[in-house]
């Protein structure tokens, strides 16, 4: 795994041990930007299940000013600050280690541009979708990844799906806060 673009650009990124992660690959990753727009001007960045922080590094690399990611697992949690330092970015990089649910309870609503969420796919991002919109601000974007045979809705809450597209077994649905 490696950062796609930007200014950390090449730049290897560590897999978590152990089999309790799936992290996006760089196709897919590109892909997904390629959708979004290659880069940034600002805006904080939301990685929910953030395993190795791929998404959320990816952001910062190509224009996003500072990242939370959101991961349970220690080694993982782990893993995303050894990477955040490795591409130079450990001082823009909060890391919670705590599950989603409790992190959804406690961050501002509002606060994020752009958010990733990236669920186990037996788990899929429908129950906490609506409340990931509350979190981004009014025209920001929500992706999440999930079973391409199980897309979530079009609609949830505040979000509106934008695009969708599929990667072999990964689905992406795109979403827009309205």
């Amino acid at each position: 795994m490696r950062i796609v673009a930007g200014t950390a650009r090449g730049r290897t990124l560590a897999a978590p041990p152990g089999a309790s992660t799936r992290p996006t690959g760089d196709k897919v990753r590109g892909a997904i930007f390629n959708v979004l727009g290659q880069f940034f001007e600002g805006g904080r960045v939301l990685d929910l299940y953030a395993g190795s922080g791929a998404l959320a590094l990816e952001a910062l690399s190509r224009g996003c000013a500072a990242a939370t990611c959101v991961e349970s697992d220690p080694r993982a949690a782990d893993a995303i600050r050894r990477n955040a330092a490795a591409c130079g970015f450990a001082g823009r990089v909060e890391v919670r280690r705590e599950p989603v649910e409790a992190a959804l309870a406690r961050l501002q609503p509002a606060t994020f541009a752009l958010a990733f969420l990236d669920p186990p796919y037996a788990e899929g991002p429908d129950a906490v979708l609506g409340r990931v919109g509350a979190l981004v601000v009014p025209g920001g974007t929500v992706v999440a990844e999930h079973d391409a045979r199980r897309p979530p809705a079009e609609r949830d809450g505040p979000l509106v799906l934008a695009d969708r597209r599929r990667y072999g077994t990964t689905g992406i649905s795109i979403y827009r806060r309205e």
